[in-house]
This record gives C-alpha cells, structure tokens and sequence, in this order.
C-alpha cells in the first residue's frame, strides 16, 4: 500500500515535468528534550525523602523555560538533571518503606523468638 504524499496518479497531467531540488542541512539533534514536570509533580506531592521531588520539580521549570526560549541545550542540561533528582526520589520512595517494613518484620520475629526463650527460662526456674 502507497502511503506517500501526494500521491502520483491524482496529480493532474502536464506537458513539461517540474523539478524540484531542495538541500537540507541538519545541525545537531532536532530531538526536543523532555522536561519530566508531570513526575515531577507527582513526587513533589508524595512528599519524599530529602525534598528531592521539589529540587527536581525546579529543574523541570528550568528546562521548559529554557526550551520556550530556545536554548536547546541548557533545556537539555536541565532536563538531565531533573530525571536523576526524579530517579533518586522514586528510589527512595519505594526503598524506605521497603526498608521499614522489613525491620518490622524481622523485629517481630525476634521478638516472637525472645518471648518463646524466655517462657522457656521461665518454665524452667519454677518447675511447679
């Protein structure tokens, strides 16, 4: 299936044909880079560890500002840094309940285990 435009058997017919030469110079990367601000809103709100979601919510501001601007670069530099702060407060996020809830678990278990070693003590002090 031809899927290009404008296709060739609708055009109308001429005498003569058109030629048409164009040069196009491409300098550097045309890819806009992205200023991450919807995730750095959402851990802005999740209130992280160490404020890094507001630091990164700052430099998403700075890379949007520098992207309407036109300075691809700098929006670039911004944006860089505003997915490493974001990276690091997901990170932490998800890490310190883990880790929370791994230090209850295993305090549970030892306290199970203490409270069982010591009913055993108890037993054996007072045999009647």
């Amino acid at each position: 299936m031809d899927t290009s435009y404008p296709r060739e058997d609708y055009l109308p017919m001429t005498s003569h044909k058109q030629h048409h030469s164009s040069t196009v110079i491409t300098i550097g990367s045309s890819v806009v880079p992205r200023d991450h601000l919807i995730w750095s809103v959402f851990n802005t709100i999740y209130m992280n560890f160490c404020c890094l979601g507001f630091v990164a919510l700052a430099y998403s501001i700075k890379a949007r500002d520098q992207k309407v601007a036109g300075d691809v670069e700098a929006a670039r530099r911004f944006s860089s840094k505003a997915k490493c702060y974001n990276i690091l407060a997901m990170v932490w996020s998800l890490l310190l309940p883990v880790l929370l809830v791994a230090l209850a678990v295993t305090g549970v278990i030892h306290f199970t285990k203490l409270v069982q070693d010591e009913g055993t003590v108890w037993d054996d002090a007072n045999p009647g």
